[in-house]
């Protein structure tokens, strides 16, 4: 029996991926996007014309009970959301209504599908590290049980999604599950964002020389290749427990520092690397890294592809 999925925020950097694994496997997809289907990006014109796609605002409660009862899914890739820390503090009123509101009218769609016997479909909920705020470095990586400290709006909001999801399996057996997820990237990943920046910047210099600028050169992140992301997602979906929240992660950091040389020698090239104020951020948590046994205990699942892949398709993205 073909197993259907729902997909939410379908034309995202990580929801494309996520379609791609799933029509691969043979899945029907709806894909719900608010605006239309990606033009070119991640999926081919064969692969986002084998998907339903339908406009879904996660903020119009109508929309969102359209998608769910279209796709009669067995298994929802909740991935709508405000996911730029500084879009989402330009707008407050609109993260929360996207992160964390948009997540309780999906969720209510699927409770009262479950009540009227319609489908009871299994939810992972996409989190996020920076729900857990900044911790001593010392205590890296950090496991699911360590306290969510949210510093930002964006981090705050994601707080909130989760806390809604799991109210959704304590009090209605709705069968949701939570990810933690740590910073990752790869061919489609926005130009504001981190290391797609960081190679875009140090393309621009010539092989010996220059100035490699960035933020806070001391700052530890974990990152993950978006492929091994979503092959996190549906081992979850496969072996995960509902009402449980799992990092989704490396377990290793690297400080920005080092990400950007790694950029450089990845590139060929020579120079100086800056930082500068302007870069960094206003509120920052210096070090994120998780552990990801819980889910490796829970799924089996490993990653199998390194920084310095993430960083040669960003590169051959870019030259392509």
């Amino acid at each position: 029996m073909t197993t259907r999925a729902l997909v939410t925020g379908a034309n995202g950097f990580v929801a494309q991926w996520a379609i791609r694994a799933m029509l691969a496997r043979g899945w029907a997809v709806t894909a719900a996007s608010h605006g239309p289907p990606p033009a070119a990006a991640v999926l081919t014109p064969a692969e986002t014309a084998a998907a339903a796609w339908h406009e879904t605002d996660v903020t119009d409660q109508r929309a969102v009970r359209a998608a769910v009862d279209a796709a009669r899914a067995d298994v929802i890739l909740h991935l709508a959301a405000i996911s730029h820390v500084p879009a989402a503090n330009d707008d407050p009123g609109a993260a929360y209504d996207v992160n964390a509101v948009g997540a309780v009218r999906l969720l209510a769609e699927v409770r009262r599908q479950r009540q009227s016997g319609t489908a009871d479909p299994l939810v992972v909920v996409v989190g996020s590290a920076e729900q857990y705020g900044r911790h001593d470095p010392a205590a890296m990586p950090l496991r699911e049980e360590a306290e969510q400290r949210p510093l930002t709006l964006y981090a705050a909001s994601k707080v909130a999604q989760e806390a809604a999801a799991l109210q959704a399996w304590r009090s209605d057996a709705v069968r949701v599950i939570c990810t933690r997820s740590f910073s990752h990237s790869g061919l489609g990943h926005a130009p504001h964002f981190l290391l797609p920046s960081l190679v875009a910047r140090a393309r621009q210099l010539p092989e010996r020389g220059g100035v490699l600028t960035i933020g806070n050169g001391d700052t530890v992140r974990d990152f993950l290749h978006v492929e091994d992301v979503v092959d996190a997602y549906l081992a979850l979906v496969e072996r995960g427990q509902p009402g449980e929240a799992y990092n989704v992660s490396s377990g290793e950091g690297v400080s920005v520092q080092a990400l950007a040389g790694r950029v450089l020698q990845r590139l060929g090239r020579t120079a100086e690397i800056s930082s500068v104020a302007a870069l960094a951020r206003p509120v920052d948590v210096p070090a994120q890294v998780g552990d990801n046994g819980k889910l490796r205990r829970a799924t089996g699942w490993a990653p199998r592809r390194t920084r310095d892949d993430i960083i040669d398709d960003l590169i051959h993205a870019a030259t392509h």
